[in-house]
């Protein structure tokens, strides 16, 4: 089993949020969909929806930004 990054995806209610990736970018979802799906035993899933939970572990493990934030509260 490939150790991922992600887990399993949440099902949230989104924000609607329209943006342009490059085509390399959205061919590695697309590929980071499919091995996940293999890695928990589920169909992959929409590469769309990788988007939210990677970024939202960017910010997260994201030193930098957390100290930042603790410094401007």
């Amino acid at each position: 089993m490939t150790k991922l990054k992600l887990g399993p995806i949440e099902d949230d209610k989104p924000v609607k949020v329209t943006l342009e990736l490059p085509a390399t970018l959205h061919r590695d979802l697309v590929a980071y969909a499919e091995i996940l799906g293999r890695g928990t035993g589920l169909v992959p899933i929409d590469p769309v929806r990788l988007i939210a939970p990677m970024l939202t572990r960017f910010i997260a493990t994201d030193r930098g930004f957390a100290k930042a934030r603790r410094a401007k509260l």
